[in-house]
């Protein structure tokens, strides 16, 4: 298809040398073509980070988010799994329930679920988050998929009271769908000024790899033996 695109191009062009906006896009082009052969060939179970911007990697260099130092982690324990990072900044909890089709459609055989802080700085109703989280997990188990759900915590001047029924949410979920939950996926993290970025919230590149050894400790358990 490269080539007939190419061929199309430069009789086009009255047999010209290709203009360089013309090289680009087929510089473009072939990139593309190539990643996707990449994701084809690539059999490997899929392990979904679907979240916010904690997942998504905000403000940190490609390559830095904790899906990416998760996937260093089971490729160094022998663990054959690709991690393919679903986190995008700025979503809710009705974001995610809006995002499951996409989700479905890469066949995951894990998915971490990641969402409600956005929810909780914006002081939404806990009960409304709380249902949203349900409807994602009551997909993806009608799907056969695995879920971690990561629990996660407030800032103090939230109040007592909507902080203990934010942090309650993930305790209940857990509970009645028996998953596998992280109490708190900033665990060694929040709270540390080296270790967050300026806005208090995001984890900075040394940040996200204690989330991923956060992650791969709850887990490891739930990961087939054969896999390693």
């Amino acid at each position: 298809m490269l080539w007939i695109a190419l061929a199309v191009a430069l009789t086009a062009c009255g047999n010209r040398a290709p203009e360089q906006p013309l090289q680009k896009n087929l510089q473009q082009s072939e990139k593309q073509f190539q990643q996707e052969i990449k994701q084809v060939e690539d059999t490997r179970p899929v392990i979904a980070a679907f979240g916010d911007s904690l997942s998504a990697g905000f403000g940190v260099e490609p390559g830095k988010s904790f899906p990416d130092d998760l996937q260093r982690l089971l490729d160094a324990a022998g663990y054959r799994y690709r991690v393919v990072n679903l986190g995008v900044s700025g979503d809710t909890t009705t974001d995610g329930v809006e995002r499951l089709p996409a989700v479905l459609a890469i066949h995951p055989a894990i998915v971490i679920v990641e969402f409600g802080g956005n929810d909780g700085l914006r002081g939404l109703p806990v009960v409304s988050s709380q249902k949203n989280l349900a409807t994602m997990v009551e997909a993806l188990r009608k799907a056969r998929v695995q879920i971690v759900l990561a629990g996660m915590t407030l800032p103090r001047n939230y109040g007592p009271e909507y902080i203990q029924s934010f942090e309650q949410m993930y305790i209940d979920l857990a509970k009645m769908y028996k998953l596998t939950r992280i109490p708190f996926l900033l665990e060694g993290v929040g709270g540390h000024p080296d270790l967050i970025q300026a806005d208090g919230i995001h984890p900075t590149a040394e940040g996200a790899e204690i989330v991923a050894r956060n992650v791969m400790k709850y887990l490891q358990p739930i990961l087939p033996s054969h896999t390693h």
